[in-house]
């Protein structure tokens, strides 16, 4: 097990240099690893390589002089003993279906992306167990928590969580992450984990429409709470640990993101709620707001499973049925009254 070697001599690869990836691969640099990162785009590569700058997508940072970018994905993730992906979920599987036969059998894999894929429904970890059979169920964790990318780089203490479902793997991805900075707590529950890093998205965005309405507190604090409800009853019903959701990766994401001004889930919602259009909205942004996606996953997937998510399906309607954000507000307050409690 890779715990058994010198953990300052491990070979680190992370792919994807949106902004969290970029916080990870400058946090892990700025611990003194070497690591190979993997950039899409020929432009940010050359600012990393000459500027020391992301100026794309995280701009205003110097990086760390242990980051060696590349666009070169196959030399990124080979002979490493720890890969870290950092892809928008919807283009997870095209982008690791390229190194399935690069990535070493013996290789930690690591995903710190969020959200559900639309075909699949599967989480980021199980659409690399498909693209990367030959790497040992041991071998992948997860990264989440109250977690934004600026934050981290300007070293602001910060608390995550890495899940495994084997407890060596989690506490070596713990050691290899951990800083003065940046708290990592350990979990075996790595489905529970990926469900709230992906559902608050959702919710976030709904929380951001609440805002762009003029709605006020009371409103967000219910969205918020009723939110976390949609979320442990889905992940109960795919065998996560409902104590999960009360943590880091639960909770703790969820406030952040429906109430953080640097979440771009919440700006969509609060640009809606103010009026204008999906389409426009995501033509003006840069980075990816997973929950636009994510919500499509989530209603498809609630509705098999029979899992009751109304929040998160009206979200659905508003995104891709161009349901009016009031008349979703006004079904979801005169819904039939229940006990809070009631699950079902």
């Amino acid at each position: 097990m890779k715990n058994k070697i010198d953990i300052n001599k491990i070979k680190i690869g992370v792919v994807g240099a949106g902004s969290w990836g970029t916080a990870l691969a400058d946090l892990l640099g700025s611990k003194g690893f070497k690591v190979d990162f993997w950039v899409y785009e020929e432009e940010v590569k050359e600012q990393i390589l000459e500027q020391r700058e992301n100026k794309v997508f995280l701009p205003g940072f110097s990086l760390s002089a242990n980051l060696f970018p590349s666009n070169d994905l196959v030399q990124v993730v080979s002979e490493k003993d720890l890969v870290l992906i950092v892809v928008p979920s919807h283009v997870m599987r095209e982008t690791t279906r390229q190194v399935t036969d690069h990535v070493s059998k013996d290789t930690i894999i690591v995903s710190a992306s969020k959200g559900i894929e639309n075909k699949t429904h599967l989480t980021m970890s199980g659409v690399l167990k498909e693209t990367l059979p030959e790497i040992s169920e041991n071998l992948f964790a997860v990264l989440s928590g109250p977690s934004f990318a600026k934050e981290v780089v300007k070293k602001v203490p910060t608390v995550v969580t890495v899940a495994s479902s084997h407890s060596e793997t989690a506490g070596f991805v713990q050691r290899v992450f951990a800083t003065p900075f940046f708290r990592v707590y350990t979990s075996d529950d790595m489905i529970g984990v990926e469900l709230g890093g992906s559902v608050k998205n959702v919710i976030a965005i709904a929380a951001g429409i609440v805002d762009g309405l003029g709605l006020g507190l009371n409103t967000r604090a219910a969205l918020i709470t009723r939110g976390l409800t949609e979320m442990r009853r889905l992940g109960l019903k795919m065998g996560a640990n409902p104590r999960t959701f009360t943590g880091l990766a639960g909770v703790g994401d969820l406030i952040l993101t429906c109430t953080g001004g640097l979440s771009r889930n919440h700006t969509v919602g609060k640009k809606i709620g103010e009026g204008m259009k999906l389409k426009e909205i995501l033509s003006e942004m840069h980075m990816v707001a997973e929950g636009v996606k994510t919500s499509k996953s989530v209603y498809n997937l609630s509705r098999k499973l029979g899992v009751e998510m109304p929040i998160s399906q009206e979200m659905y309607h508003i995104l891709y049925d161009n349901l009016s954000p009031k008349e979703a507000l006004h079904r979801l307050m005169t819904r039939n009254l229940k006990n809070e409690l009631d699950d079902r």
